[in-house]
């Protein structure tokens, strides 16, 4: 097909609308049958993917056609997180007016970059900002920097942290680099997330400056044992340990690190969201007195995948570490959206975020997380009266459970994947393999809960069998 041709068939797809159409025909029956679908496919169902592993065609191929075979191979090999029996990898639902405001936003593709190149989209990111700094409880003024997940978020705030820390010193990171400046010590729990480690990799903080803190059998640090803190201390809590859901006290522990003027950053992928919540609300008190949180409102939320947040006391600082500067750049007395991001292009998350933060209000963010805390509780209550172990304090969403020995927790773990009601994940929880459970959809029903729970004890029945 010619160029000329092409843009020509391009433009009769946009006018006539056909392929929406069809890929509306498609959403409506991944909708109609989500809920009875295997929580993950099965190997026999992927193998159907072997029909992509070809070269890539010379010439242009038919549009729907291509879209019936992504929709053919597709259907059976994805997993139902849009169902209620997904407990994997603290995986939320989606909210439909987000799901609704995303492919509105998806057919405008709007570049959240520059205020001059989507007015909405920087009135958004403003509003949901200032939406979110009151939901949560932050210090008025707090900036919000929205990235594609908190494993970006958490690398924002420590750079900015870095940045800060070393400032105060009188190190300029952008004018010096890190060669020769001064050593920051970092202090986290023993239990914290792999992707803080990342973060700290990633901007030249390496292990051998890492202070290890002494946490408690929750995975939470003990005031009582926190290593000496100072002005050159950057200090990383939890809001939701990353397997048993526990909150850090941050009342004493931001209490002790604003005395020494360190910088503390939160990591609250899951768990930021407790202080929407009056029921979880106390958990998370003091946690205002940090300095930058990252979060994720594709996880408790139930926004749209592709939604982090990164959230900085000082608006100045995460700017300062953030910028970029050129001739072309076209900076306005409107927000700039690049300006608290590490991307310059970026995709207007804003759009689906307002929505749901619109839809919900603060009465129903509420409601969401109450919601999945007590279909969390009862997970539990229901898997120790089937005599499984459940070896943490239920406080938020998470569930770490056992059988009883290791080699039974593995293999029940095991047959729970291949058995397809539901889906968890492993983990390690004191030296011991675990299962973890994350509920963290909106859709996830008692009923669920039941049938999964059968779906365990069903699992360890088949795993005792195969001793």
């Amino acid at each position: 097909m010619e160029v000329t041709d092409l843009r020509q068939e391009m433009n009769r797809q946009l006018e006539e609308r056909h392929l929406l159409d069809q890929v509306r025909e498609y959403t409506d029956a991944y909708f109609d049958r989500v809920r009875d679908m295997r929580a993950v496919p099965s190997e026999a169902d992927k193998k159907v993917l072997s029909v992509f592993d070809e070269a890539m065609p010379t010439g242009s191929q038919d549009a729907a056609e291509t879209l019936a075979l992504l929709q053919s191979a597709g259907e059976n090999t994805i997993s139902a997180q849009g169902g209620g029996r997904y407990f994997g990898f603290v995986n939320g639902g989606i909210l439909p007016v987000s799901l609704a405001a995303r492919w509105l936003a998806d057919a405008w593709d709007q570049n959240a970059a520059l205020s001059v190149m989507s007015p909405l989209t920087a009135t958004l990111e403003h509003v949901c900002e200032r939406w979110l700094v009151d939901l949560l409880g932050l210090p008025e003024g707090t900036a919000a920097g929205f990235v594609s997940g908190s494993s970006t978020a958490t690398l924002c705030g420590l750079a900015t942290a870095r940045d800060a820390l070393l400032l105060r010193q009188g190190w300029d990171v952008r004018e010096r680099g890190l060669y020769g400046a001064p050593v920051i010590r970092v202090v986290l729990g023993e239990q914290a997330h792999s992707s803080v480690h990342k973060a700290l990799s990633l901007i030249g903080m390496g292990k051998a400056n890492v202070v290890i803190a002494p946490v408690d059998d929750q995975g939470r640090i003990d005031p009582d044992r926190l290593p000496e803190l100072d002005g050159n201390t950057l200090l990383i809590l939890q809001a939701g340990n990353v397997n048993g859901g526990a909150f850090d006290p941050f009342e004493p522990l931001c209490a002790r690190a604003r005395a020494c003027n360190s910088w503390v950053h939160v990591d609250g992928a899951f768990g930021l969201w407790a202080a929407a919540c009056k029921e979880t609300k106390a958990f998370t008190r003091g946690m205002e007195l940090a300095d930058s949180w990252s979060t994720d409102a594709h996880k408790t939320l139930n926004a749209p995948y592709d939604n982090g947040v990164i959230f900085c006391r000082d608006r100045n600082a995460l700017v300062q570490t953030m910028q970029a500067s050129g001739s072309y750049l076209i900076y306005s007395e409107q927000r700039d959206g690049m300006l608290y991001t590490p991307e310059m292009s970026r995709r207007a998350r804003s759009i689906e975020l307002w929505a749901g933060l619109r839809y919900l209000g603060k009465f129903g963010v509420d409601a969401l997380v109450a919601g999945l805390c007590e279909n969390a509780r009862y997970f539990g209550d229901l898997l120790r009266a089937r005599g499984f172990r459940v070896l943490n304090d239920v406080v938020f969403n998470q569930l770490v459970v056992a059988c009883d020995s290791s080699e039974e927790t593995k293999a029940t773990l095991e047959e729970i994947q291949l058995g397809g009601v539901c889906w968890c994940g492993g983990a390690v929880w004191r030296n011991e393999p675990v299962i973890r459970v994350s509920v963290c959809s909106w859709r996830t029903t008692k009923e669920d809960v039941e049938m999964s729970v059968a779906a365990f004890a069903d699992a360890r029945a088949r795993a005792q069998k195969l001793k």
